[in-house]
């Protein structure tokens, strides 16, 4: 990659929603659960505390309990996180959604499909090549850089196999942070 491109293009990867959980529910068997307006529930036996995450399923309807902690002692959280459970912050109910091991836990995993946008800037200008363009992830989205790239500049997938110069695998989901250049057309 060249080290002085002419432009430099910002485009970040923001999360517009929620995304859906892929759980099988235990009334109607459907795959589909849905976060979006989840609320925890903490409950007190001594001075253990049980917090579950309460998702619903998009078929029946139907409440079930994703379990964030089991038997923990009071004394081991911090106050802003217990008064964020009892007040269901929803910054924390997607933190702790979009935590990888408390989906491995409760055996479910994200479906992005329609829950993410790319913010890039609205003009192409097709003078000064090459062009350099940083991707930022604010959320774990896994996208495929290939079809990210072709839908931020317009391009085919087999214009940008083309023309783009990238350190990662275009074929394989990301969620991390990449930069990649487009080259002049031939």
């Amino acid at each position: 990659m060249p080290s002085q491109p002419h432009i430099v293009l910002p485009w970040v990867v923001r999360r517009t929603r929620l995304p859906l959980l892929s759980l099988r529910c235990v009334d109607c068997g459907s795959e589909s659960a849905i976060a979006g307006e989840s609320r925890f529930r903490v409950n007190a036996n001594g001075k253990l505390l049980h917090v579950w995450l309460l998702v619903r399923c998009v078929s029946c309807d139907r409440t079930n309990k994703l379990a964030v902690h089991e038997r923990a002692p009071v004394s081991s959280f911090d106050p802003a996180v217990l008064h964020g459970y009892h007040v269901n912050d929803p910054e924390l109910v997607a933190s702790r959604l979009l935590d990888p091991w408390l989906a491995r836990r409760n055996r479910y995993t994200l479906d992005w499909t329609g829950a993410w946008r790319l913010d890039a800037p609205s003009e192409w200008i097709d003078e000064g090549w090459p062009v350099q363009v940083r991707v930022a992830f604010e959320d774990p989205v896994p996208v495929r850089p290939g079809r990210l790239v072709a839908h931020g500049l317009g391009l085919s997938r087999n214009d940008v196999l083309r023309r783009v110069k990238c350190d990662i695998s275009l074929r394989r989901p990301t969620s991390a942070d990449f930069t990649f250049m487009v080259m002049a057309e031939r």
